[in-house]
């Protein structure tokens, strides 16, 4: 038996943009803890077990929901896209920043992660029909430059950016475009069937390359270690997004990605409470410039497009191949 959640959504309307903001909050306090969590993890695991081990754990509660439940599949070109997810979640962001925490502290990835809701607006400005104004660019591009101007500044030089903070930049990258995808994608699939298809879809690669380093060199980890991973895996890879997904989906997803800028406040105060990381005038300030920033860009409402995703049409043909709602 098929389970399509569009039959019992039927005659639902579009929720409005603060229930957006609502259940994108939850998603946004559990990746809080991302960026702690897997500083702890990689300090005894190897950083492509905790960035792509995690994917495999996800991956395996993925498809044992997918069997479960049996929601409608993707077809055709959503397939690339939700390839397009994956490279930028399951895999660029995880690795990326698992790569970048073995030379650098939680707190300070933390802050530069803090341009991922600006970077999130700006890929999702190139995905909608959303046209903000001119001073969003200004904006965008003004909070690139004070990531780099605190990265150096953090590290006594102004020079080559440290191979870490390139890594957490890149990791921006990626996160924001499977974001802004994964938001749209949610409005077709489902926010839980979303990142349950991109993990399924990425999980014989995520899979070849974990048991490749686990045979290179068996992982140990005290209990700490494996705890931090198990929440990288169970929450930050797979719950995580599915509040997060569908408060995209509801959208307008420039608005939604507003909430992002608490995040790295919160993986800052985290990284003290369970690091004793130290609270630093310099950290405290290039967070609160990244994120007035950060703030300015986002907050550029778009003077076209929709401002919440309009109801999902129904697609010809047989039931089970209508479209999913904004609904879970």
């Amino acid at each position: 038996m098929r389970y399509d959640n569009s039959a019992i959504a039927g005659a639902a309307a579009p929720l409005p943009a603060r229930s957006g903001l609502a259940i994108g909050s939850v998603g946004v306090l559990a990746f809080s803890f991302t960026v702690p969590m897997t500083r702890i993890a990689v300090a005894d695991l190897d950083p492509l077990v905790v960035g792509i081990g995690r994917a495999v754990v996800a991956g395996v509660l993925a498809a044992a929901v997918l069997a479960a439940v049996r929601p409608r599949r993707p077809r055709g070109v959503q397939w690339a896209r939700l390839a397009a997810v994956a490279g930028g979640v399951v895999v660029g962001f995880p690795v990326l920043t698992s790569m970048a925490l073995t030379t650098t502290t939680a707190a300070h990835s933390a802050v530069v992660i803090g341009l991922l809701p600006a970077a999130t607006a700006v890929a999702a400005v190139a995905r909608t029909r959303e046209s903000p104004p001119a001073r969003f660019w200004w904006f965008a591009a003004l909070g690139a430059l004070a990531v780099g101007v605190f990265s150096a500044a953090g590290r006594g030089s102004f020079g080559t950016p440290h191979v870490g903070d390139l890594l957490l930049v890149a990791a921006v990258v990626a996160g924001a475009i499977g974001y802004a995808e994964g938001g749209l994608l949610a409005r077709e699939l489902g926010a839980w069937q979303t990142i349950s298809w991109a993990l399924l879809l990425a999980l014989p690669v995520t899979a070849a390359v974990t048991c490749t380093v686990v045979l290179r060199s068996a992982p140990h980890a005290g209990g700490t270690g494996w705890a931090a991973f198990a929440y990288l895996s169970g929450v930050s890879m797979f719950l995580g997004f599915f509040a997060w997904y569908r408060g995209l989906a509801i959208g307008p997803m420039t608005t939604v990605s507003q909430i992002q800028l608490v995040q790295p406040v919160l993986s800052v105060l985290w990284s003290v409470a369970l690091l004793g990381e130290h609270l630093t005038w310099a950290l405290t300030l290039g967070a609160a410039a990244i994120i007035a920033v950060a703030a300015c860009a986002v907050r550029s409402r778009p003077t076209t497009g929709p401002a919440s995703p309009v109801a999902p049409h129904r697609s010809a043909g047989p039931a089970r191949s209508t479209p999913h709602r904004v609904s879970n």
